[in-house]
């Protein structure tokens, strides 16, 4: 085997390192160009990239159970659970526990909600959680007409805004989280149960995995991450408003895809996540820098994100056709298979 085959292999098996590639050559581009860039404009941007990777990493748990499977409540859960932290934490520090609980137990109902739509009546993801993202939206309607005030929580917003020895620590907290992420999915039994629904439903099936609580379990951790998200987002930008979740929903599916998470399931990458978003972070920046208006930044976030899919989409309609040929194989060995009709 030749260094290339042998790189090219590395890659097929290590996807995060393309995202990687890309921040490194963005932000070279990035200095040389403005000759303002430094590691002090690198931890702002690492800051704003934390909130992305702690609803990214949510977001792959979804993506990764396969069958296009992408969580579109997110955004909504973000918006709400900032307005929640409001109306419950007051702006004091002695109500943060309230808060933080508040927070996970909005995630786990909604999460709960996702899993029994998908998972207990069969709607397809985009629709159930569209749906649900609508109801929060409504729910986010009332509770804005309920704040009394945009008073934050001191501690909270040092936890969202601080720095340890000049790195953020949203940084950190994100950092940990994609560890914690890494070593769940590749030592963990529900990290091998979720790769393998992911994969194969029919022969994680067969081989006795229950695939609704696996799915239902990754629904839910994409809620409560995302809740937890909208908690530390709200302390960062001082209060909560309307839609403030939306520019998340586009960029926690580009953050998976672009950082290796294969969109059709079976295979995921947390540090991948991390990496495309810094590196999603840079494309806004760059057109910040070159003054695009914030329509156009959307239009050029959307084409990115359809290249990206469109990557993706080929080599998962490879993976499909081999799928279905085990799929059909599978199906001929399960009890009250019918038996091939004689010749």
């Amino acid at each position: 085997m030749n260094a290339l085959s042998a790189f090219t292999l590395w890659t097929q098996k290590n996807r995060w390192i393309w995202a990687a590639i890309g921040v490194l050559l963005l932000w070279l581009v990035l200095s040389v160009v403005t000759n303002r860039f430094s590691l002090s404009s690198l931890s702002g941007i690492m800051l704003s990239a934390s909130f992305l990777t702690v609803v990214g990493i949510g977001q792959m748990f979804v993506v990764t159970t396969g069958r296009g499977n992408i969580d579109l409540s997110v955004a909504s859960v973000i918006t709400l659970s900032a307005f929640v932290a409001l109306l419950t934490i007051k702006g004091q520090d002695a109500n943060l526990a309230i808060g933080v609980v508040a927070a996970i137990l909005l995630g786990l109902a909604v999460g709960l909600l996702n899993s029994l739509l998908v998972v207990g009546l069969g709607i397809p993801a985009i629709i159930a959680t569209l749906a649900t993202g609508y109801v929060l939206a409504t729910a986010t309607l009332l509770s804005n007409k309920a704040i009394p005030g945009f008073a934050v929580s001191p501690a909270l917003k040092g936890l969202a805004t601080g720095r340890i020895s000049g790195v953020p620590i949203m940084a950190i907290i994100a950092i940990l989280g994609v560890a914690a992420t890494s070593f769940v999915l590749r030592y963990t039994v529900f990290g091998q149960l979720l790769s393998a629904v992911g994969q194969n439903r029919t022969a994680a099936r067969l081989a006795a995995i229950k695939n609704g609580r696996v799915i239902a379990a990754a629904f839910i951790i994409s809620s409560v991450l995302a809740s937890l998200d909208g908690l530390l987002l709200g302390a960062y930008i001082g209060g909560a408003f309307l839609e403030m979740g939306q520019p998340y929903l586009l960029q926690s599916i580009a953050a998976v895809v672009l950082g290796g998470t294969l969109i059709f399931g079976g295979s995921a990458t947390a540090l991948g996540t991390l990496f495309a978003s810094i590196l999603l972070i840079l494309i806004v920046t760059t057109m910040q820098i070159i003054g695009l208006p914030p329509g156009a930044q959307d239009i050029v976030q959307g084409i990115v994100v359809i290249f990206v899919l469109a990557l993706a989409g080929r080599q998962a309609l490879a993976r499909r056709a081999s799928v279905d040929l085990t799929d059909a194989a599978a199906a001929k060995t399960e009890p009250g298979a019918a038996a091939p009709l004689p010749k």
